[in-house]
């Protein structure tokens, strides 16, 4: 059902954003249609759920089947409705089930297709940053350290961080509908599933467990409908009312082994469904969802968690304004910058030239805007993959800009970043040197036309400024660019008394990429000069 439009819905409150985010996990799909305030208050304006089991029956989240897929756009499609009722636009972004499945790009094309829906498929490690957030404004620990669990249907992340700084993310694939797919088909407990759920469970958990023991003492806070359904249950138990709010409340690894004491010994769905507090949506798959939780409290010694109702889909409105009110990615939030700027010194034993480099790439970005018509998001992504295209000689130096793209596009420190963002990125680094992209090219062929034509420009400009800087001398100080109806003339200004004759032959023969990408000549000249100065466009007709 629609809800009444407030009269001031389109003269918003002051300082406030209208925003609308759709999570689709693994068991369900969530709309929430908020106004974020400057401060980071969300209030709620509309919020629907879907319980589509879009993993369900997936073998181990590999497949989404039609029937799964039929549900999906059948909940985005009336998502999409409310949306437009209200007129704001819609922001996706997919977890687990999607992250996994191998026909995931048929369910992407019908969403946009069908349901008029753009979805952003994100990382674990990005999901966790987003339920991080979204914890953080419903909940009053921000100067406390904090350690974030979001049970979801294929994957559990964790986030260890204290107040907006994030020390730890891990994503592990471990998740209520994957657990009872594995040990508890159709809901039912038989023989020593359980015991036999609770050693798989250890095992995954350990490796992550230890790496989170190592930051110390922390507040322990729980979010996802898991955690929330099994708090409803031990309210119920002690005599509260289970449909009262949970955000806030907690409950103790005593309280949590009573509760899932009464759930394993209820054989079946239908005996669970006598169980105070429980939803009937969960009746199936809260026994695996309620073992893994106890595993995780075994496992860090958690006395007591804390209950937060708000997670992925509040961090991603968070996110949405936080983006939106940000000039460019050396300001739009740390965690991205960091993120690119750890990896970075992680592979890079050269960061001079990486840098140096990629101010380069950015210079000749800016003053070609005419030509490109790009904007910060592109920028951005020439940014990141600036500073990370010399990741793959961590691997081989052969082939490094091959390498580069794998370790890019499959590496979990990339936070802030979408898929499809961290798939461009990787690309444009792929092509900083050797082959220009080709339709044989798998990955690039991928891409739509749009997205191609963002890969063949940036790694154009990127090839021209990892030239400008071959031998590493670090002269060249600023570009200036003149653009007329027939060319693109690059100067380049370096001090009087360094040799750049290598430089000028590189570059010459890195011209080709860009000069295709513009549909004009592009030539580059070093040029002496005794004293830096501000680059400047000259566009002549």
């Amino acid at each position: 059902m629609i809800p009444d439009r407030p009269d001031n819905l389109v003269a918003l409150r002051e300082g406030a954003q209208l925003c609308a985010a759709v999570d689709l996990g693994t068991n369900s799909f969530h709309l929430l249609i908020a106004r974020v305030g400057a401060d980071g208050r969300i209030e709620v304006l509309a919020k629907e759920k879907e319980n589509v089991r879009l993993g369900s029956g997936s073998g181990d989240m590999h497949l989404l089947t039609p029937e799964a897929m039929d549900r999906g756009i059948a909940a985005l499609s009336r998502f999409r409705l409310l949306a437009d009722a209200m007129e704001v636009s819609l922001t996706a972004v997919a977890t687990s089930a999607l992250r996994e499945a191998d026909n995931r790009g048929e369910f992407l094309a019908r969403a946009r297709n069908e349901a008029g829906v753009e979805i952003n498929v994100i990382s674990g490690v990005e999901e966790a940053r987003l339920i991080h957030l979204g914890v953080l404004q419903a909940i009053p620990l921000f100067d406390e350290q904090i350690m974030v669990v979001d049970i979801g249907g294929g994957s559990t992340e964790f986030v260890v961080g204290q107040g907006q700084s994030i020390r730890s993310a891990h994503s592990t694939k471990l998740g209520a509908i994957r657990l009872t797919e594995r040990f508890f088909g159709g809901g039912v407990v038989e023989g020593d599933a359980v015991e036999e759920c609770r050693t798989y469970v250890r095992s995954f958990l350990v490796p992550t467990t230890r790496r989170i023991g190592e930051f110390g003492s922390f507040a322990a806070v729980g979010s996802s409908g898991t955690i929330n359904t099994l708090a409803r249950m031990i309210v119920a138990k002690r005599g509260g009312d289970p449909m009262a709010p949970t955000n806030g409340g907690s409950f103790t690894r005593a309280e949590l082994d009573d509760i899932v004491k009464d759930i394993v010994k209820a054989k079946s769905p239908a005996e669970r469904a006598k169980l105070a507090g429980l939803d009937d949506k969960r009746q199936d798959i809260i026994v695996g969802g309620a073992l893994l939780l106890q595993g995780i409290f075994w496992e860090l010694k958690i006395d007591e968690m804390v209950v937060s109702e708000s997670a992925l889909r509040e961090g991603v409105l968070l996110d949405i304004v936080a983006r939106q009110s940000e000039p460019s990615f050396h300001h739009l939030s740390d965690i991205r910058t960091d993120s690119v700027s750890r990896m970075a010194e992680l592979y890079h034993e050269d960061i001079g030239h990486i840098q140096r480099a990629t101010d380069l790439a950015l210079q000749l970005f800016d003053q070609t805007a005419s030509l490109h018509g790009f904007g910060l998001a592109e920028r951005d992504l020439l940014e990141a993959a600036g500073m990370l295209h010399n990741v793959g000689l961590f691997i081989s130096h052969a082939a490094h800009h091959k390498h580069s793209y794998y370790v890019i596009r499959h590496s979990d420190q990339l936070a802030g970043f979408t898929d499809a963002e961290i798939e461009l990125m990787a690309q444009v680094a792929r092509y900083h040197r050797k082959s220009a992209p080709k339709s044989s090219h798998e990955p690039f062929a991928a891409l739509d036309a749009s997205a191609k034509r963002q890969v063949r420009i940036l790694a154009g400009i990127l090839r021209i400024a990892i030239a400008l800087d071959r031998t590493r001398q670090g002269g060249i100080h600023r570009l200036e660019v003149k653009i007329s109806a027939k060319a693109l003339k690059v100067i380049a200004h370096v001090g009087p008394t360094l040799d750049y004759s290598l430089e000028q032959y590189t570059v010459a023969q890195r011209v080709g990429l860009l000069s295709d990408s513009v549909g004009l000549p592009v030539s580059v000249k070093i040029r002496a000069s005794a004293e830096p100065s501000d680059a400047s466009v000259v566009d002549s007709p």
